[in-house]
């Protein structure tokens, strides 16, 4: 199973390059986003690939980073997602904007993404909002702007309620949720856990103007 190809860029189309390794020539799909970080052709190229094996064809996917390969593999979990509908998504996307997507639920951000309707990025909100709940994004990131402050099971921490409220006030004032989430959520890594619904707002706030 292919991991990894380092040499020269022979190629790129659209969605896939050739990369030439000592004399052999591998034809991999990529993302937007991937094509756009490779040199000139003749350039060195060192890629992360997924090899995708079924009966009728191989198939190599080569991203930049660790981080998209393994959300190239996260998206194609939910129901709806194959490799080009995944790639897709990560042409338009970065891994920091997909989490904060996923976690502010802002569906209307993902059908952007060509063949990604409502129930498809509704999907992708819902199933992947427990494995985004896990990743380093502050206090944040376990508020959504559509999940309830308090919880008989488990209620919310002050500082979660706190980046949840900031959050809901920059969304009224006419940002999309995920740029909103996103800001908030660097604020709160700057000011730390005790910052107020105020300050959280006004350092998101100077996060959005920059």
């Amino acid at each position: 199973m292919i991991a990894k190809l380092s040499g020269l860029l022979d190629s790129a189309g659209e969605d896939w390059i050739i990369i030439d390794v000592n004399g052999v020539g591998y034809h991999a799909f990529c993302s937007g986003r991937t094509l756009r970080a490779l040199p000139e052709v003749g350039g060195q190229v060192k890629l992360f690939i997924e090899t995708h094996v079924r009966e009728d064809h191989i198939h190599l996917y080569a991203f930049q980073s660790d981080s998209e390969k393994a959300w190239f593999g996260i998206l194609q979990t939910v129901q709806g997602v194959g490799a080009k509908v995944a790639l897709g998504i990560l042409s338009l996307f970065g891994g920091d904007e997909l989490t904060q997507i996923v976690a502010a639920a802002d569906k209307t951000a993902l059908t952007r993404v060509s063949g990604v309707g409502p129930k498809v990025a509704g999907r992708i909100v819902s199933e992947l909002k427990d494995k985004v709940a896990k990743m380093d994004l502050g206090s944040a990131a376990f508020v959504s702007a559509d999940q309830p402050k308090e919880s008989k099971a488990k209620p919310a921490s002050s500082d979660a309620v706190a980046a949840g409220d900031a959050v809901s006030a920059l969304v009224n004032l006419g940002y999309g949720r995920a740029e909103a989430f996103g800001a908030v959520a660097t604020a709160g890594r700057r000011l730390g856990n005790d910052a107020t619904v105020e300050a959280l707002i006004t350092e998101g706030l100077k996060e959005l103007a920059a």
